[in-house]
């Protein structure tokens, strides 16, 4: 029986992908559910995986673009694959032989090749069907070493075509620059009152609720707060329009294994720490096993991005449109700083705003950075009710 496999919807709006990785090859024999393939929209990368078992007919290359319902491949149920066809045909003490020919280099060679940076086309075989053996890989080094010359080792590069992912993020960084005036305004944060709070709540946090008590969760309810007093800075331009949200979806960037995806905490105003935790646990799962979907990284109104887990000291983040704003956080470091006159050393980061100057003015942008700079060196005060003593509750613990 001949299965089709044909391309999914990605989403409503999508119409057309691009075939972007084959995890399979013609004459293949694939189990039902291995993913075979992967297919980029414009806005998000889709596994595909086998419907039956069988042996597989491509019918799209990669790179190549397919339209939403057609047939992506064949799989014919009723054959197994060409190398088990072979190897069945084989008796048994010839298919241990058979198995280990088609394997190029032994085990020492390999290492030889490895720790001499001997590229494989420059040793000859003499083994059995020319397999490279541990003696040619001895032989070569010494004939090399006698020779003053040094070893010309060929150059070469690889050219990939963008997958239609990264071609349209390409398309929106270059229309940011082209369509915004971006601005970016900066300042540090001392982290120490946070750093006090997590020392003495993440365990029974953690324990509580089976999530992290992070920085994240800190930083976004500061943000809200500071939203809600300059509100143009949660705010978007519809042509000739200004569009201001009365509530707060906050995007956050979330390094997966296709990239930086950018998935959205809905109504962030109304969630407790727990909560927020809890949904950036979730989005972080799906972002890492590719089940993401387009209508969860979709509709925020403002961004939080994290420099800081790759080691990054200061940047300018770029804005995510249709957005106004975007705040960047950094690798915390410790570093001297004056404290009521005395020199102390404390846990800094350095924040930047980036910001659309055709929407926020720089009253808005560096009093909303100075905000969220007071809300998390004064995270009492601001966030859990003005008194230690309301931390286990505004923790939920």
């Amino acid at each position: 029986m001949i299965i089709k496999v044909k391309v999914p919807s990605p989403g409503e709006s999508i119409t057309e992908v691009e075939v972007s990785t084959w995890f399979v090859k013609n004459g293949d024999y694939v189990d039902k559910g291995k993913t075979i393939a992967e297919i980029d929209s414009d806005k998000a990368t889709l596994e595909i995986s086998a419907e039956e078992n069988g042996v597989i007919t491509l019918m799209v290359k990669k790179g190549e673009r397919i339209r939403v319902g057609d047939v992506l491949c064949l799989i014919d149920t009723s054959k197994s694959s060409k190398n088990q066809e072979c190897a069945e045909k084989i008796p048994k003490k010839e298919k241990e032989l058979y198995l280990e020919n088609i394997k190029i280099l032994s085990p020492a060679s390999k290492k030889i090749l490895k720790e001499k940076n001997i590229p494989i086309e420059y040793v000859k075989g003499t083994g059995k069907d020319g397999r490279i053996t541990k003696a040619d890989c001895i032989l070569f080094q010494e004939e090399k070493n006698s020779f003053s010359e040094p070893l010309s080792v060929p150059r070469s590069k690889k050219i990939t075509p963008l997958s239609s992912l990264r071609r349209k993020i390409s398309e929106r960084l270059v229309s940011i620059k082209n369509e915004t005036a971006t601005l970016t305004t900066f300042n540090e944060v001392d982290m120490q009152e946070i750093f006090i709070i997590r020392k003495k709540y993440k365990n029974v946090f953690q324990e509580k609720h089976g999530v992290h008590l992070g920085f994240m969760s800190f930083f976004i309810l500061s943000c809200v707060r500071s939203l809600q007093r300059y509100p143009d800075v949660n705010a978007m331009i519809s042509g000739e329009k200004k569009i201001n949200f009365e509530y707060c979806d906050i995007s956050i960037a979330i390094s997966g294994p296709k990239g930086l995806m950018v998935p959205v905490i809905r109504n962030a105003e109304n969630l407790s720490f727990r909560e927020i935790e809890q949904e950036i646990n979730n989005l972080s799962i799906r972002v890492q096993n590719g089940t993401i979907s387009i209508d969860e990284m979709t509709g925020g109104t403002f961004t939080i991005t994290n420099g800081g887990v790759f080691g990054s000291m200061l940047s300018t983040p770029i804005i995510n449109p249709p957005q106004s704003a975007i705040l960047g956080m950094h690798k915390i470091m410790e570093r001297p700083v004056s404290i009521h006159g005395s020199i102390e050393i404390r846990p800094i980061m350095y924040l930047a705003l980036s910001y659309d100057h055709r929407i926020i003015d720089g009253r808005e942008s560096v009093g909303f950075l100075v905000s969220v700079k007071e809300h998390i060196e004064n995270p009492i005060k601001f966030l859990m009710g003005g008194s230690e003593k309301n931390i286990p509750s505004v923790l939920e613990l």
